[in-house]
């Protein structure tokens, strides 16, 4: 007679297979393990976490960093003489190693949950190797070409800071759940007190963090300045080709109070709007005039300059990715722009009662208005016909001459100067980037009867943190993005925002301890493991601990009438059996 021993059915555990699965690719269950994590991936685990922390940090730069995107096309073009987009590929390698690497946290927070050993995969270890060889070499490099953006974090932060720390408070306050089960169910005293220590020094951080967090927008309503006067930078460049007269034409579409662009003399003393040392981008130069195209703008006599299309190359390029929604009439009319002289831009900003502010290029020592480019400028603008007061002049050359021939321009500085120099100076104005000066700086301006206009401004959170700060005007490529913004993005009172923040924190504090309780109470209510589970790896710690992970069904048959009931073996359902053979 033959005997068969017990066949140990399994019960499905699909849940835990794909976790451990995906993060090892460890999909069988005598490949899972709940002995303590080895070193080695122990230090991979932290290479994961420093990996998703900087990635997190990479990705809100890049956030912060769209009111400057095409700051950054500017300084790759310089570089390349090519002009791309050079966000996308960035936004897209960014976006895609902080999904990646977020799922790999999860599985490993899931695998520290379940009691499971942490094992990641080689191919996941190459993929995180490479996603932080990426970020810090990206890191590296925007330190090298684009420095000055990193002081834009802290400027974001006075917008977004309330929000990160509840948000932050919130993931800490979810962590309490593992950290408390972990805390349960260690067994060295000294594992639980490091285990601690570390989460309630984090979470201490963060109750207390608000205490430094400033910005303008916390403040009470009422003492809440005018919006800040939108000047059109280029006109309306992001909707229509720059420095033409269509581009002004809709920026004062969008309630522009004034027009901003930059001055070049041309060979026979005209003065005309362009923004780049050459014409190549912006004109089909390299059509009309190929052996020229790499000259300097002012090398042109006005007479070629007018030979020029200034609107095909934004058709064809559409460098802000705007032409799909631009009409049949408007992709004609853009077709047909040329390049615009500056008492062209002068006369619509008289029509209209804007102000103009112009940033004057002195020509090469060649040019032969080298000398007289600051007389050929005022002449200009005096035969215009504009109101002086609508005119800010930046040019610091020659300003006492310019003082005495036409009184009533307003002098404008593009230096950062102290409130002497600039009394001194007879300076009424300042054209800065909105990095240069500080909510309190603006503030003493303002008091000193200093204006500020800041540029360049696209962003809605950016122009509400200066709006909140003071600021009387703001430079912007994107008008028709500001025109949308009738009230600061949020503002809070003072007593508003400590109520948010204490609330938050006592709400957290709360449930943590709730948390804690509740795991200590489940794991004091768990029996252990017994030999047959912990080799078999049958087991996974589940909500209650008393639900049998493995069923064991009894097969057996009787050959022979010879064997009696009494000798059918009994069969316990966690008792364990080797298999053998018994032969009368």
């Amino acid at each position: 007679m033959v005997k068969h021993q017990p066949l140990q059915v399994y019960e499905r555990q699909l849940c835990l297979s794909c976790i451990t699965g995906l993060y090892g690719c460890r999909w069988k269950r005598y490949q899972r393990s709940h002995d303590d994590t080895t070193k080695w991936e122990l230090l991979w685990s932290f290479i994961l976490l420093f990996t998703f922390c900087l990635l997190l940090v990479w990705f809100y730069f890049w956030w912060e960093a769209h009111n400057d995107y095409n700051e950054f096309n500017w300084l790759l073009y310089n570089r390349s003489g090519e002009w791309s987009d050079g966000t996308v590929p960035i936004l897209a390698t960014t976006a895609a190693g902080v999904i990646y690497v977020a799922f790999l946290m999860i599985l490993a927070l899931c695998h520290i949950a379940l009691g499971q050993q942490l094992n990641l995969h080689w191919l996941h270890k190459i993929g995180v190797v490479a996603a932080l060889l990426t970020t810090v070499v990206g890191v590296i490099s925007v330190n090298q070409t684009w420095e000055q953006e990193w002081e834009i974090v802290p400027i974001s932060l006075q917008a977004t800071g309330p929000f990160l720390h509840i948000g932050a408070l919130a993931a800490v306050t979810a962590l309490s759940w593992i950290v408390a089960g972990q805390v349960a169910r260690a067994e060295k005293p000294v594992f639980q007190v490091v285990v601690m220590l570390l989460y309630l020094s984090v979470l201490l951080g963060l109750y207390v963090v608000p205490l430094y967090i400033t910005s303008p927008c916390i403040m009470d309503p009422s003492t809440l300045k005018p919006r800040p006067e939108v000047i059109g930078q280029r006109g309306a460049p992001m909707i229509a080709p720059e420095n033409t007269i269509w581009s002004f034409q809709r920026s004062l579409q969008m309630n522009v109070t004034g027009l901003e662009t930059n001055v070049k003399i041309s060979a026979d003393g005209v003065p005309f709007l362009m923004h780049d040392f050459d014409l190549r981008r912006t004109t089909d130069v390299e059509k009309v005039f190929p052996e020229r195209r790499t000259l300097n703008a002012s090398s042109f006599n006005w007479t070629d300059l007018q030979q020029l299309n200034a609107g095909e190359w934004f058709l064809k390029d559409d460098p802000f990715w705007t032409v799909p929604s631009l009409s049949p009439s408007e992709r004609r009319r853009i077709a047909n722009q040329s390049v615009c002289s500056l008492e062209e831009l002068l006369k619509l900003a008289s029509i209209t009662n804007s102000s103009v502010v112009f940033r004057l290029q002195r020509p090469p020592p060649d040019h032969p208005h080298h000398h007289s480019w600051i007389n050929d400028t005022l002449t200009v603008v005096q035969q215009s016909g504009i109101p002086q007061r609508l005119v800010m002049w930046t040019t610091d050359e020659q300003r006492a001459e310019v003082r005495r021939q036409a009184p009533g321009l307003i002098q404008t500085s593009l230096v950062k100067c102290s409130l002497q120099s600039l009394q001194q100076s007879d300076v009424s104005r300042m054209l800065l980037r909105y990095n240069q000066v500080s909510t309190n700086e603006v503030r003493n301006f303002s008091q000193s009867h200093i204006d500020l206009t800041l540029y360049t401004v696209n962003d809605p959170w950016l122009y509400s943190v200066l709006w909140c700060s003071g600021v009387s005007a703001v430079s912007s490529e994107a008008p028709q993005v500001l025109k949308k913004v009738p009230y600061p993005s949020w503002l809070m009172r003072p007593n508003e925002y400590c109520l948010m923040w204490v609330s938050a924190d006592l709400i957290s504090f709360a449930v943590i301890v709730g948390i804690f309780v509740l795991q200590k109470y489940r794991m004091s209510g768990m029996r252990s493991y017994n030999p047959e589970q912990i080799m078999l790896s049958a087991s996974v710690r589940t909500a209650s601990r008393d639900v049998n992970v493995m069923k064991e069904k009894l097969i057996f048959s009787e050959v022979g009438s010879e064997m009696g009931a009494d000798e059918e073996p009994y069969m316990d359902g966690y008792n364990y059996y080797s298999n053998q053979s018994i032969r009368q």
